[in-house]
Parts: structure tokens; sequence; C-alpha cells
């Protein structure tokens, strides 16, 4: 796979599309990063938001090609933003997840991402209360971080071949945790410490670049509380050519609060993607519309109202 070629021809496509599709930068005292935002031509305002992190070697146009999102916004209303990793920041424009300085809310690239996110929903209308954030490979794993530590922000949380928070806290840690090797996470990590955040989990059984053990550790960070009265369902399936196990984790009420869905005989790529991007798998269930179905079922409670 040429990836520095379909990345071209994937910002090329992006600089020739829909004037709905437009680029933005966002600056605060870690820098500045550069995002894309889709906006729907039609739909029910306000309408709900979905951030997209990309993976290594990826930019906006590239994911938001290879995952069809933008598609998908366009048919069901809602907005996409795609912040982009800087090559200053890394090389291979992979989000620097395995830094210490990027698992703090409020700190590196956390603050960078929330403050795009709080500018799109000031700048597009959208709705504070439906805001999702998903990922993949090291877009994922930033996911994670954004979830654990902006609870407040975000409503649910997707996460595609990607590790779980904390699971590294550098360089020699991080490749440990993606050969899946780590068996415990970082001891800065404290379920206590965490809401439990709606999340979804795809993951290739034959990823040989992150290993799918970390979909486990991520589905456990999302629950973790197993025994407060929630139920497990395993559905297996076929799906666009490829088998699937798909573990639904109830709350006590039976709504669902966490999907884990195991693609057998995928690698490191996007399940249902568009060959035209990166790092995808037209076969597969798709995870695209996996994601927005289980993230529209989740909303963030309204904030208090203020006492005069």
């Amino acid at each position: 796979m040429k990836v520095p070629l379909l990345s071209f021809l994937a910002r090329l496509r992006g600089l020739l599309g829909p004037d709905r599709f437009e680029w933005a930068s966002y600056t605060n005292r870690f820098g500045t990063r550069r995002y894309k935002v889709c906006r729907p031509g039609s739909g029910a305002r306000p309408r709900p938001l979905v951030v997209m992190l990309h993976g290594c070697n990826q930019n906006a146009d590239d994911f938001a090609i290879g995952t069809r999102m933008n598609e998908l916004a366009e048919r069901m209303g809602f907005i996409v933003a795609y912040p982009e990793q800087a090559v200053a920041a890394n090389p291979s424009r992979c989000w620097n997840w395995f830094k210490e300085s990027n698992q703090e809310r409020d700190e590196g690239e956390p603050s960078l991402i929330a403050g795009i996110t709080r500018e799109v929903i000031a700048r597009h209308s959208a709705d504070p209360r439906r805001v999702y954030i998903a990922g993949l490979s090291a877009g994922g794993a930033m996911a994670a971080v954004m979830g654990h530590t902006y609870s407040d922000l975000y409503a649910a949380v997707g996460i595609h071949s990607g590790l779980p928070y904390a699971a590294a806290s550098d360089v020699p840690s991080a490749l440990a945790a993606m050969r899946g090797l780590r068996a415990t996470l970082d001891p800065r990590y404290r379920a206590s410490l965490f809401r439990s955040i709606p999340t979804i989990v795809f993951h290739g059984d034959l990823d040989t670049t992150v290993h799918s053990r970390n979909s486990a550790q991520a589905i456990a960070q999302a629950r973790p509380q197993p025994h407060d009265g929630s139920t497990d369902t395993v559905e297996k399936g076929e799906e666009n050519g490829r088998r699937y196990t798909r573990t639904i984790h109830a709350d006590a009420s039976g709504s669902t609060a966490v999907e884990h869905w195991l693609v057998h005989g995928a690698a490191h790529a996007w399940s249902g993607g568009s060959k035209s991007g990166s790092y995808t798998d037209p076969q597969g269930p798709d995870a695209s519309g996996a994601m927005l179905k289980f993230f529209l079922r989740f909303t963030l409670a309204a904030p208090p109202v203020a006492l005069p």
C-alpha cells in the first residue's frame, strides 16, 4: 500500500470537495493544529458532532474518505470535525498518546483536541450534549485519552484498532503495549477516578500492528465495575465477507453501555471502509455506521442551572 500517494490523492480530493468541507485552525499555549469540518446541507438543528482522529501516516482528507464519515454526515445530518496532527509534533503524523504530557486534561494534545471540539460547537451551533469522538490506531488511543479526561465534553467514544488510556508512558512501553505484551496499565490509571463512558471498540483479530488484546483492555476500562448488575450478550455473525464476534455489555437497566466488535480475519484497518483511503478494509462490518448508531443512543446530562 502506497500510503503517501493515497494521502496526497485524498488531500487533492479534499481541496476539490464541496464548500461545506472547510479548513480552520485552533491555537492555545500548547501549539496550533489545523482541522477540517464537514457540515451537512440539511438536517435538524442543533446537530450532533463527531470528532474523528486519524491514524499515523494519515491526514484529515484521507481519513474522511476512508471512513466515509462525510457521506454519513450528509445523510444523517450531523457535523464531523477532523483534527490533523502536525508533522512538527510527530513526523509520521501520529497522535502522541504514549507521552504522559498528552494523557492529562488541559495539557498538550488533549487540550488542543478539546479546544477544537469546543470551537466547532460554538462556530457551527452543534448540540453540546451530543458530541462524540472516535479514532483509528494512534487516533483510537487518543480517543481513549479524550474520553477519560473529558467525560464532561464527549457523550461516547469509539476506538478502532487502538489502545486503552494510559497504556504507555514512553516509546519503549508504547511498542510493548502495541504488541500486547503489557499485562497491566499505567499505575496512574485508577478506575474509580473516571466516569464510565459509553464506548464502542472495533479490532481485527489478525492485527499485527496493535494487538487485539488492547481492545479487551479498552473495554475493561469503559466498564470498571463489572459486578454492578450488568450483563453481557455475545452475538456471532458475518457481514460483507468477514465473520465477527460482537459482545454487548448492558448496564443494570438493560441499556447497552459498551460494544466490542472483534472482526475475524481483519488486520490493522478500518472495517468496512473505502478502498480509496489508507488503512481501510472494504470487507467486514461497517464500523462507521455501527459507531454512529451506537453514539446516537447517548447524550450528556444537561448542565446544572446556575443559581442567582
